[in-house]
C-alpha cells in the first residue's frame, strides 16, 4: 500500500476531528461508575451541558448516536397514534419523519425544497387550522446537515404560540450544538436533540435531550413504550451524578475537556463568531469559483457547514472522489434528493484559519482536476475576507 503523508483532512459535516488533548482524556483509565469520583465527573458534565444548550432544566446524556437521542424526545412526550407536525428541511428531517412512523405515530410533513429552511408561517398556518388540537408535537431540524440550512427556531415558537396551539416544540442541535448559537430556555423549546460528534469534538458515541418543564409532564402520561430511553431513572440517577446503566464512562471524560475548552476557555460566543467567520470565507471561496451555496436565503446559512451546487453535467462524488485521492482530503456526499448533485464542506468543531484554507486549497484543485468550470479566485477571495477579519475584528463578528 501507498502511505500518503502529511494528515488526513477530515472535513465532513461530522464526526469532526477530535482535539488531542481530548483523545487524551478519553485515554484515562476507566473509573467503578458506581463510585465517589464518577458521581462528581457526572454532575460535572451534566452541568456543563445545561450551559451548552443554555437552560436552567434538565439534560439527560445517553450512550448513543444522535438517532437514539430523537427517539428518546419521541418515546417520552407522544402516545401512539399521536399526529406530529415536522419540516422537509432534508434528508435528517425526513429520517426522524421516517422514525416517527415506525414508532406509531401520525407524522405530517409539509413538504419543502430543501434549500429553505422550516417556514415558520406555514406552521402557524396548518396549527391554526387544527382547532381540535390533534396534533401534539412540532418537530424542526435547526441546522440540516444534507444541506447547510438553519430553520429560524425563535421564529418557529412565535408561530406556534401565535396558533395559541399547545402542541409540544421538538428540534434537532446535532450539527448546530456548540457551533451555531442555541437557546432552549429562551426559544421556548421542549425538547433539544443533541449529539457528541460534531460541535462538541468528541467521536460518535454520546446523545442528548434537553427537558422543558412542560415535556417532563407530559412524559408522565405520554403511553409510547420506553426502557432504555426513559427520562424518569435518567433523572433520578443524575440527582447525584449517576446513571440508571452503564453510562460510556471514556466518552465523558472527553466530554468535560471538551467542555472546558468551549465554556472556559474559549467561550460559547467566541466559538460562535469563529464558526461564522470561516463559514463566511468559505462562502466567499463558493462564489469566487462562480459555483452556488445551496442554501438560498443569507438569513438561514450555516456556520457548521456549506453545500456546494454543482453545475449541470458535472458529479459532485467525482469531485469527491478526486479530492480525496489526490489530498487525502474527506468531503461530504449529497445526500437523498442531493446525491451526486452537491458536496459539502464542514467547518466546524476544532478548526482554525490555517485548517480552513487547506480545506479550501484542496477544493480547489480538486474542482480543476475535475475539469469543472471554475475561476481559481476562490482561495484568494476567503484569504482576503480572513484577513479583513483579523484586521476589524468588529467586521468579523457582523
Amino acid at each position: 500500500m501507498t502511505r500518503a503523508a502529511g494528515r488526513h483532512f477530515l472535513q465532513i459535516p461530522g464526526p469532526t476531528n477530535v482535539p488531542d488533548r481530548v483523545l487524551r482524556a478519553i485515554d484515562f483509565p476507566t473509573m467503578d461508575h458506581r463510585g465517589p469520583d464518577f458521581g462528581s465527573l457526572g454532575k460535572e458534565v451534566l452541568t456543563g451541558m445545561k450551559r451548552v444548550f443554555k437552560t436552567a432544566s434538565h439534560v439527560v446524556i445517553y450512550p448513543a448516536s444522535g438517532t437514539g437521542a430523537w427517539e428518546a424526545a419521541l418515546a417520552n412526550t407522544l402516545s401512539p397514534g399521536d399526529q406530529v407536525l415536522m419540516y422537509e428541511t432534508g434528508h435528517f428531517a425526513a429520517l426522524w419523519q421516517k422514525m416517527a412512523t415506525r414508532l406509531g405515530l401520525q407524522p405530517e410533513f409539509i413538504a419543502g425544497d430543501w434549500r429553505s429552511g422550516a417556514d415558520p408561517q406555514a406552521i402557524e398556518t396548518r396549527l391554526r387550522d387544527d382547532q381540535a388540537h390533534r396534533i401534539k408535537a412540532v418537530c424542526v431540524v435547526h441546522n440540516e446537515t444534507a444541506t447547510g440550512v438553519v430553520s429560524r427556531i425563535a421564529e418557529v415558537r412565535r408561530a406556534i404560540d401565535a396558533a395559541k396551539h399547545p402542541a409540544l416544540f421538538l428540534v434537532d442541535t446535532i450539527s448546530s450544538l456548540g457551533s451555531i448559537d442555541y437557546r432552549h430556555d429562551e426559544w421556548g423549546v421542549d425538547v433539544t436533540v443533541g449529539g457528541s460528534q460534531k460541535g462538541l469534538m468528541l467521536p460518535p458515541g454520546l446523545s442528548f435531550n434537553a427537558i422543558s418543564t412542560q415535556a417532563l409532564a407530559a412524559s408522565k402520561t405520554a403511553k409510547m413504550p420506553r426502557s432504555f430511553w426513559d427520562w424518569g431513572e435518567m433523572i433520578a440517577s443524575n440527582k447525584d451524578g449517576y446513571f440508571p446503566y452503564t453510562p460510556a464512562t471514556n466518552l465523558l471524560y472527553g466530554l468535560r475537556e471538551a467542555l472546558k475548552m468551549l465554556l472556559e476557555e474559549e467561550g460559547l460566543e467566541n466559538v460562535f463568531a469563529r464558526h461564522q467567520r470561516h463559514a463566511e470565507a468559505t462562502r466567499r471561496a463558493v462564489r469566487a469559483w462562480g459555483l452556488e451555496v445551496l442554501a438560498k436565503n443569507p438569513a438561514e446559512y450555516s456556520s457548521s457547514l456549506t453545500a456546494v451546487l454543482m453545475p449541470a453535467g458535472h458529479d459532485a462524488d467525482r469531485v469527491r472522489k478526486l479530492i480525496l485521492e489526490n489530498f487525502d482530503m474527506s468531503l461530504g456526499t449529497g445526500l437523498g434528493k442531493l446525491a451526486g448533485k452537491v458536496f459539502r464542506i464542514g467547518h466546524l468543531g476544532d478548526f482554525n484559519d490555517l485548517t480552513l484554507m487547506g480545506t479550501l486549497s484542496g477544493c480547489e484543485m480538486g474542482l480543476e482536476l475535475a475539469g469543472a468550470p471554475i475561476k481559481r479566485e476562490g482561495v484568494q477571495a476567503a484569504l482576503q475576507y480572513l484577513a479583513e477579519c483579523r484586521r476589524s475584528p468588529v467586521r468579523a463578528a457582523a
